[in-house]
């Protein structure tokens, strides 16, 4: 079998409060302002895809919370959105993959955040496959050619593979392409769904 794991809020926990708060703090202004100026638009997804560059990405960003940091103070903030890994998750992902299935990990992500995480947390590395990360082959999820693209490469058909997301839309796309998809809601969904198909 061929399990995809996506990576936050799946195998590692991350909160973009923590984003808001260190550039709350950096650029002296509240955060609740920050919190209701962000939005995930158009330049967060070309961002994943690769197509805007990492300090144009931060100036579009910037520019939309209207606050003033340099490339180093987003960078900083950018980066707190990780919190810490899922012992429970990589242990079963170690397992899976002793016992002879392909695990892989499907994010979406962005260069900036693929420069800190993989050296914050090398066991997430250790623990799969191959990574598949948005920027590099220039396609996010939900979008049905991402997934057709993992299963292509790995030489698997949809029914031979397992997709974990917290991301409903996400889950919705694999599952229309014939993927079994766990919508990952806390810590406790990816142990208690093997514990339940063992």
């Amino acid at each position: 079998m061929l399990y995809i794991f996506d990576l936050g809020n799946v195998i590692v926990d991350i909160d973009f409060n923590r984003v808001l708060g260190v550039w709350s703090d950096l650029g002296r202004v509240p955060l609740a302002t920050l919190q209701s100026r962000f939005r995930m638009d158009e330049a967060f997804e070309q961002h994943e895809r690769g197509e805007i560059s990492d300090p144009e990405f931060a100036a579009r960003i910037c520019e939309q919370l209207d606050v003033a940091l340099s490339y180093e103070q987003f960078t900083a903030g950018w980066h707190a959105v990780f919190i810490d890994v899922r012992p429970e998750t990589l242990a079963l992902m170690n397992q899976l993959r002793a016992d002879g299935h392909r695990v892989v990990i499907l994010s979406n992500t962005n260069q900036l955040h693929f420069e800190f995480w993989p050296s914050q947390f090398p066991e997430v590395q250790q623990a799969a496959d191959k990574l598949y990360m948005s920027q590099d082959i220039g396609m996010r999820k939900p979008e049905a050619r991402i997934y057709q693209f993992v299963l292509d490469n790995e030489g698997f058909t949809a029914d031979q593979a397992v997709f974990f997301d917290d991301n409903p839309p996400n889950i919705e796309a694999a599952r229309a392409l014939g993927i079994e998809s766990v919508l990952v809601t806390d810590s406790k969904t990816v142990p208690a769904w093997f514990a339940s198909h063992r």
